[in-house]
């Protein structure tokens, strides 16, 4: 089949670029004592829902998904992963009762906010390569926070954490994380 090999060349970087970032949150999260996360992170990626999606639209320096909504006007894709991911701050929007009603960000268990870190700071790492910093994430979050619907809660513990990175570094926030966030979990 004519064109097929460029088919096949996006599938393998696709392939190796979600692997890469599970690697990336594989580790973190085994930094940090999340162990059963840390493997079974993103694993709906590899299903052929979202599997081929991003490979069609594979770019190498932003999510396909991206890609697709500019495509199609939404993200099949995303749609499905998001449903089953619970490090996705978009797994945990609800209705809220009154008298807060309408669509609101609930409590996450900080289990899946240290994971949404760590899968943030990952997803930097694998599309900024060699221009990461610290601070990459924590610029990133920055652009788009203002459209997030978190709980206060998350917000402030993901911020808290994403400056952290930023101001103090790897290690020493890994440490807290440890330490301080997942102490009696």
């Amino acid at each position: 089949m004519p064109g097929s090999g460029v088919k096949d060349m996006q599938a393998w970087k696709h392939f190796r670029t979600i692997t890469h970032h599970k690697r990336l949150v594989m580790r973190g999260c085994f930094r940090v004592g999340l162990y059963w996360q840390g493997l079974v992170h993103d694993l709906s990626k590899y299903s052929p829902v979202e599997f081929f999606v991003g490979a069609r639209y594979y770019q190498g320096n932003m999510s396909p998904n991206n890609a697709e909504r500019l495509d199609r006007g939404y993200s099949q894709s995303w749609l499905h992963h998001k449903g089953r991911n619970k490090h996705h701050l978009e797994y945990w929007i609800d209705y809220g009762l009154p008298p807060d009603g309408g669509i609101i960000g609930m409590r996450m268990p900080d289990k899946y906010i240290v994971e949404m870190f760590i899968d943030r700071v990952s997803a930097s790492k694998v599309y900024q390569k060699d221009s990461y910093t610290d601070e990459s994430a924590w610029k990133y979050y920055k652009k788009g926070k203002s459209h997030l619907l978190l709980h206060p809660e998350v917000r402030e513990l993901l911020e808290r954490l994403l400056l952290m990175l930023a101001e103090e570094g790897e290690e020493k926030t890994y440490d807290y994380i440890r330490r301080e966030v997942l102490k009696n979990k």
